[in-house]
């Protein structure tokens, strides 16, 4: 029989599941985790690459029947086909960490998050209790005590790290519920009053989906004009408010987004809060997106009046960079998750344990099992400091400032909002076959509508970049510019645009 070190040295055409451990031997395992980690390590490395492309786009209907020949099949494969399986997988992905992946709100790739996310995939444990999970629980608290004081807290707090800001969000709502309503809980919506939710007409969609999903319905969300420059204006939501009250509804919270997803608006808190405090209205900030400008003393007074929130979402994966996915929803009223969503399961949750209990999260949660994300915020933190931390904030708007200054200078370009809040920048390229037309025209907006798109194809297919584009309220499709990768620099804000004229010049 072949010794460990003879079966790592041979080819691992010959190597099956059953050669590593639990049922194999460490030094073939070992030898495995080393490939697939030279793997990733290769791909991260061709991703900041300015040279490689962003991705290598396939037609789905392509990839699905390429995918046909990749089907589970009875018998086991090598571990050389699995090696080559990731490989592949790799090959066909985005590049997001590429310093040139513009298209969503999170973007790059910091290696000390990255070994965060490995290390918590290796101890592979659930945060419900602490006894299965002491290092992470302990961990949370601190974080998101820190991330408090941030928002100039000064109490303790309560909060958790979720699986996206659509859940923090879900919490925000179903805490003001259970704080204004407290038989909710057993009764449901039933028997209640028309409990009225606010928000501003561009916060992100995952509002709509918390009501819906606690009850309340869509038409219990009241979306709040906004000003010319995408915020909340809190004239509006005041007279909506008496509008409810007039008809004995009660309006019971309100979201104040801080970085709306598209312009990267933020709403006044310290005017909204005015409003609450009247009305006796919870006041969530939804800085999912913007809270980053709190690490930077010089941007966050854009979130001036945070302190006086009762709840905030804020998500790391987004503007701070840590791998997806990461956000935090944030309480200041210490014990209302456990008051929603405590059910005293006796075989998870045992109140006679060896330790204090109150140390077991997993029954404020709305999930059972939760996955460990603070690891990997933690991490980076901590090698970055908040020193590090602000030059990353200060460098992401430095080069929003570039760019929007240079849509300003040049002639095919045009500025959807002056003066972004955020690292946000709405811009349309207008080809010269149009500049001639009237820009209120129906027609120049039917032909600018139609501009981004085509441009966005020939990129992706190209494989040079990757941004995102979307009409607004009236306004046609534009280009919507958002940094939050700290490796992209001021060569690639000119790149995009030298790219948008190449492509779309012939327009």
């Amino acid at each position: 029989m072949p010794s460990p070190s003879d079966l790592v040295a041979q080819d691992f055409e010959t190597l099956y599941h059953n050669h590593l451990l639990p049922y194999g031997d460490a030094e073939v395992s070992e030898e495995f985790l080393k490939q697939i980690t030279e793997l990733m390590s290769a791909h991260i490395i061709k991703s900041n690459n300015r040279d490689e492309k962003v991705l290598n786009f396939v037609y789905p209907e392509k990839l699905e029947k390429f995918f046909k020949d990749y089907k589970i099949t009875e018998k086991p494969l090598s571990l050389q086909k699995i090696i080559d399986d990731c490989k592949m997988i790799m090959e066909l992905s985005v590049k997001t960490a590429h310093p040139r992946c513009f298209n969503q709100l999170f973007s790059g790739l910091d290696w000390v998050s990255l070994a965060g996310e490995c290390i918590t995939a290796a101890c592979n444990t659930s945060m419900y209790t602490y006894e299965m999970a002491p290092a992470f629980n302990c961990l949370e608290k601190l974080t998101i005590d820190k991330m408090a004081s941030l928002c100039g807290w000064t109490e303790p707090c309560d909060g958790l790290f979720n699986p996206g800001g659509s859940i923090s969000n879900l919490y925000s709502v179903q805490a003001a519920m259970n704080y204004y309503f407290p038989n909710v809980k057993q009764e449901g919506c039933y028997g209640m009053p028309k409990m009225i939710a606010f928000t501003s007409k561009h916060c992100h969609y995952s509002m709509q989906r918390a009501v819906v999903i606690l009850g309340l319905g869509t038409n219990s969300l009241r979306q709040v004009p906004v000003d010319e420059r995408g915020r909340m204006i809190p004239e509006e939501l005041e007279k909506l408010v008496l509008a409810c009250k007039e008809k004995n509804e009660v309006p019971f919270f309100v979201n104040c987004t801080s970085g709306t997803t598209v312009v990267g608006a933020y709403d006044p808190i310290e005017e909204v809060n005015k409003i609450c405090k009247k009305y006796n209205m919870w006041l969530h900030i939804d800085a999912a997106w913007g809270g980053g400008a709190l690490l930077s003393k010089k941007h966050k007074h854009l979130l001036k009046g945070i302190e006086e929130a009762d709840s905030v979402t804020w998500n790391p994966h987004k503007m701070m960079g840590v791998i997806n996915q990461c956000s935090a929803f944030l309480c200041k009223k210490k014990d209302i998750l456990a008051k929603c969503n405590k059910m005293n399961a006796s075989y998870l949750f045992q109140q006679d344990k060896l330790y204090d209990v109150s140390y077991d999260s997993g029954d404020k949660t709305l999930q059972c099992g939760r996955h460990v994300d603070v690891l990997k915020c933690w991490l980076m933190w901590r090698s970055k400091g908040d020193i590090g931390f602000e030059n990353h904030i200060n460098h992401l708007f430095s080069l929003a400032d570039l760019l929007y200054k240079e849509v300003k200078a040049r002639d095919n370009f045009e500025a959807v909002f002056d003066n972004p809040q955020c690292t946000n920048v709405c811009f349309w390229y207008i080809p010269k076959s149009l500049q001639h037309l009237d820009r209120t025209s129906t027609e120049f907006k039917e032909k600018i509508h139609k501009i981004a798109p085509k441009i966005k194809a020939e990129m992706m297919l190209k494989g040079s970049m990757m941004m995102s584009y979307q009409p607004l309220d009236t306004k046609p499709n534009f280009f919507r510019m958002v940094f939050n990768n700290y490796g992209t620099r001021n060569e690639d804000v000119l790149f995009l645009l030298d790219e948008i004229e190449r492509l779309g010049k012939d327009l």
